[in-house]
């Protein structure tokens, strides 16, 4: 028996935040693996790690980057 996606999707919605999370992992997990993504995103991390080690950047906090993206937005 299927169950349509709305019904799913509520479920999903009202479990506590951790449930939530672990069933992201396990559907992200689903989709398999793109090895030339993976690798880009590991060099763009690596760049961006350094960039911070030479001071040219710093950290910023989700809450943080998500307001300078709507004000960009705007």
């Amino acid at each position: 028996m299927t169950i349509p996606i709305e019904v799913l999707e509520a479920e999903a919605l009202s479990l506590p935040q951790a449930d939530r999370s672990r069933l992201v992992d396990r559907l992200l997990a689903s989709l398999g693996h793109d090895p030339e993504w993976e690798e880009a995103w590991s060099e763009e991390a690596d760049r961006r790690e350094a960039r911070i080690a030479d001071g040219q950047a710093q950290w910023v906090s989700g809450p943080e980057a998500v307001a300078r993206i709507r004000a960009s937005l705007k």
